[in-house]
């Protein structure tokens, strides 16, 4: 990669090209859970911008830049009452609209509310998470048709952990199907905490280790479909199908069987920093209490937090595993959930590692196009094109894996409507 390649995905702020194309896109801004009605404001720091969230009396949800217009004192102190945030220094308030509605502190004939208006984001709520656009207004589409946004609430589990890198680090590793077998192989995961479904799935395919698949990717409007194609049995290959839609949402091929299926979203706090939103979901019926228990403690794509607060319990400070582990044991032999074991990768790498120094293989092509397509999309942006990715049906594909007859050349045609 060139240095100015480099550049240009490094940078998620607004006025560059990489942060002008990203906001033109529906991103998640906090789950919904996070605000109550009337309640604290909460501050949420996204692409590079201080905001503030909070939920009205009402329902309403209000997305703001984090300063009074005024003289620059945090909303976040502010009282939400009263179908808006009160700033605590003057009591100047604003409306989820970021109008100004009342300035307690100007004599009546002296107030000048409607000339005064703060930076406010739109917002909507869809299971389980607040989104919110950030771009142009008469550019704003609608959102898209990711299958975890149509299913009912009750078939959908929604999380989110922070972590110490580049978002583009920690989606590449969703893309990155050659480290399956090696890094979550199963005698390096704690099996307990996995979904039953799952385990029995993969016990029932019996399937032989293959730790180079070959891998492939098809060019979609919304983005791109990938497949790794590993040994099965005698008569078939086992295909592992993901999707990459752009610009931040991954969906992970899972294991036959009834289990649910999963997803990210991967949302850049700033460029060294990001939030990954996970989703779990199934498309034909509610998900099982045990299913959600085992969630909510750090099951499969889901991580086990520090109480109350969205960061891993399992991090950096600890080395990503238990402290109480034997001393004798060797670093990567504490890291023992598979959430873990990504975020400790993807930030052994750094904030944002330096990607001229990369030597790239055969298994690295997702990775490669993705970078591509993010780059071409920024570049036709900033000259003047529209954003790719804007019909909501571009998005009504899910991932999938299976057995295909060994003499398959079209995997997509083969796994058919699996994939719609």
């Amino acid at each position: 990669m060139k240095a100015d390649e480099h550049e240009l995905l490094s940078h998620t702020a607004a006025g560059t090209p990489l942060g002008e194309l990203l906001r033109r896109y529906w991103t998640p801004a906090v789950l919904s859970r996070e605000l109550e009605a009337e309640g604290a404001p909460v501050r949420v720091r996204l692409l590079g911008e201080n905001l503030v969230a909070f939920r009205t009396r009402r329902g309403a949800v209000g997305l703001l830049a984090e300063n009074c217009a005024h003289r620059g004192a945090s909303l976040y102190f502010a009282k939400n009452m009263e179908g808006g945030l009160r700033c605590w220094y003057h009591g100047w308030k604003y409306g989820v609209d970021g109008t100004c509605l009342e300035q307690p502190n100007e004599p009546p004939q002296m107030q000048f509310c409607d000339k005064v208006r703060i930076k406010a984001y739109p917002c909507v709520e869809r299971s389980g998470v607040v989104w919110t656009y950030m771009g142009p207004r008469e550019k704003q589409p609608p959102l898209p048709d990711l299958e975890w946004l149509l299913v009912p609430e009750s078939h959908v589990f929604v999380s989110k952990r922070f972590q110490e890198c580049s978002w583009l680090q920690g989606m590449e590793g969703d893309l990155d199907s050659s480290h399956v077998g090696i890094l979550h192989a199963p005698e390096n995961v704690d099996q307990s905490v996995n979904l039953p479904t799952v385990k029995a799935a993969t016990k029932r395919l019996a399937l032989p280790r293959d730790n180079n698949p070959k891998m492939e990717a098809i060019q979609l409007r919304s983005g791109m479909l990938h497949a790794a194609r590993r040994e099965g049995d005698a008569a078939n290959h086992y295909w592992r199908i993901g999707t990459w839609f752009i610009p931040y949402f991954t969906m992970i091929p899972g294991h036959a069987g009834d289990s649910p299926l999963g997803g990210h979203a991967w949302v850049p706090i700033d460029d060294d920093k990001c939030f990954a939103y996970a989703f779990s979901w199934h498309p034909r019926r509610a998900l099982t209490e045990e299913e959600v228990r085992l969630m909510s403690s750090g099951s499969n794509m889901h991580s086990r937090l520090q109480p109350g607060t969205f960061v891993p319990l399992h991090n950096k400070s600890n080395g990503y595993g238990d402290p109480a582990a034997p001393p004798t044991r060797q670093p990567w032999q504490r890291v023992r959930l598979l959430q873990d074991q990504d975020v400790a990768m993807t930030e052994s790498i750094g904030p944002r590692y330096d990607r001229t120094l990369e030597h790239l293989g055969s298994t690295d092509i997702v990775i490669l196009q993705m970078r591509r397509r993010l780059m071409a999309a920024a570049r036709s942006l900033a000259a003047g094109e529209e954003a790719p990715g804007s019909n909501p049906k571009d998005y009504r594909i899910r991932p999938y894996s299976c057995l295909l007859p060994r003499d398959t050349k079209d995997w997509v045609k083969a796994a058919g409507d699996a994939l719609e």
